[in-house]
C-alpha cells in the first residue's frame, strides 16, 4: 500500500532518535542488565500474524501482522538464545506442582487462528523445535467469516468513497491513504467500546455504507482450517480458547461470556480428543476483564488465562493468579532490538 503524504520531519527526527536509542542498548547489552534477578519469571510474547506487511494488494487490517516471517526467525532465535522456551503444558503442570520450570522461562502464543500461522510461523518453529500455543477463535476456523476488523479494513482498501459516519454520529474525511489508514484505525478502535450488538450492527452495515461488495467466500483462507490445526497438533503446537465470536467479555452479559468461554473449549476438544487447557482474553487489557470473568474462565475447566497486559511476571505471581497472565504485544514495527527491550524485565515497568 502507498502513501501520498511524507511524515512530519519532526515526528521522523523523533523515531530516528528513539531508533539509534534502541539501537545502541541492544548492541551495548544494557537489555540484559539486572536480568538475574528475574530469573524465576514467564515471559510470555504474543503474536496474531506472521506475514508481510507492506505486500501489495494487501486488504485486511495491517496492525494485525505481528512479525515478517523472517524478522519471526530472527526473534525466535534471540529467544533460543536467552530464554528457555516452555510449552503451555509445562506452565501447567508447574502450576499443579509436577516441577519446575525453568529460570528465564518463555512463552510463545498466538491469537485468533490465522492461516499464516500455519504456511509461515509453523515452520519456523519446526525449524527451531519451538513449542507454542494458538488461542482459536472457534467460530472463524475453516469459515468464511472474516473478524470485524478485516472487514472494516477490507472496505476502507476497496472503497471508492472519501468519508465514513462514525457511531458517535461524526463524519470523517480523507484525501489520501495516509489518512484513510488512520481513520480507519480509529474507526476500529471506535467500535472495540460498544456494546456487542452494536458494535455488529455498525460493522455489517459498512460495507454498503462505504459501497463495496465482497465476493462469497472471498475470506475462506484467511483463517487456518481444522484439518491444519490437527496437523499442528500433532507437530507439537496447542491450541488454548479464544471465544466462539472475539467478543471484548466485560462487554457482554456473564451469561453470554460463559457461552463463549465454554463452547471455543467444546469445540476444540471435539477436534482434537484431548482437555483444552488455557483460554486468551480478547483484547485482553485489564477493562476488557475482570474477577467475575476470571472465575468463569475456572468455572470452565481452563487452568490458565492470559491477559494483553504488558511486561513479563514474575513466577510467584503467576501462581498467585494463573487466570490474569501478563503478555507481550508484538507488532511489525519491532526491530530485533526493540524485541530485546520488549522482552526485558524493565519492560514491566515503562
Amino acid at each position: 500500500m502507498s502513501y501520498s503524504e511524507p511524515m512530519p520531519k519532526s515526528k521522523t527526527l523523533r523515531s530516528r532518535l528513539f531508533k539509534q536509542l534502541v539501537n545502541f542498548i541492544y548492541k551495548t547489552g544494557f537489555t540484559r542488565l539486572g536480568q538475574k534477578f528475574w530469573s524465576k519469571s514467564l515471559t510470555v510474547v504474543n503474536y496474531h500474524r506472521i506475514d508481510d506487511p507492506d505486500q501489495l494488494g494487501l486488504d485486511s487490517f495491517r496492525p494485525n501482522i505481528s512479525a515478517h516471517p523472517t524478522a519471526f526467525a530472527q526473534q525466535m532465535d534471540y529467544l533460543g538464545r536467552w530464554f528457555n522456551v516452555v510449552s503451555l503444558k509445562d506452565v501447567v503442570k508447574w502450576l499443579n506442582g509436577e516441577g519446575c520450570l525453568p529460570p528465564y522461562a518463555a512463552l510463545i502464543t498466538f491469537d485468533d487462528g490465522y492461516l499464516d500461522n500455519y504456511t509461515q510461523a509453523y515452520p519456523i518453529l519446526r525449524q527451531c523445535n519451538f513449542p507454542a500455543i494458538i488461542f482459536l477463535t472457534t467460530g472463524h476456523i475453516g469459515t468464511d467469516n472474516p473478524f470485524f476488523w478485516d472487514l472494516v479494513a477490507y472496505s476502507f482498501y476497496h472503497t471508492g468513497s472519501d468519508h465514513v459516519l462514525f457511531p458517535n454520529g461524526q463524519e470523517r474525511t480523507w484525501t489520501n491513504t495516509t489518512q484513510r489508514d488512520q481513520i480507519c484505525k480509529e474507526l476500529i478502535e471506535s467500535l472495540k467500546v460498544l456494546p456487542d450488538q452494536e458494535k455488529q450492527f455498525w460493522v455489517n452495515r459498512l460495507p454498503e455504507k462505504l459501497g463495496v461488495s465482497i465476493h462469497q467466500n472471498y475470506f475462506r483462507n484467511l483463517m487456518i482450517n481444522w484439518d491444519q490445526v490437527r496437523e499442528m497438533h500433532k507437530g507439537g503446537i496447542e491450541f488454548g480458547g479464544h471465544t466462539i465470536n472475539h467478543p471484548i467479555l466485560s462487554r457482554i452479559s456473564l451469561e453470554q461470556a460463559l457461552i463463549e468461554i465454554e463452547g471455543s473449549k467444546t469445540r476444540i476438544e471435539k477436534e482434537l480428543g484431548e482437555p483444552v487447557l488455557s483460554f486468551a482474553y480478547p483484547n485482553g487489557m485489564s477493562h476488557d476483564l475482570n474477577g467475575k470473568i476470571e472465575n468463569l474462565v475456572a468455572r470452565a475447566g481452563y487452568r490458565a488465562a492470559f491477559t494483553l497486559q504488558n511486561g513479563p511476571s514474575l513466577l510467584r505471581e503467576v501462581k498467585q493468579n494463573p487466570y490474569a497472565i501478563r503478555r507481550i504485544f508484538i507488532s511489525h514495527s519491532h526491530t530485533l532490538p526493540r524485541f530485546a527491550i520488549e522482552t526485558c524485565w524493565v519492560n514491566r515497568f515503562r
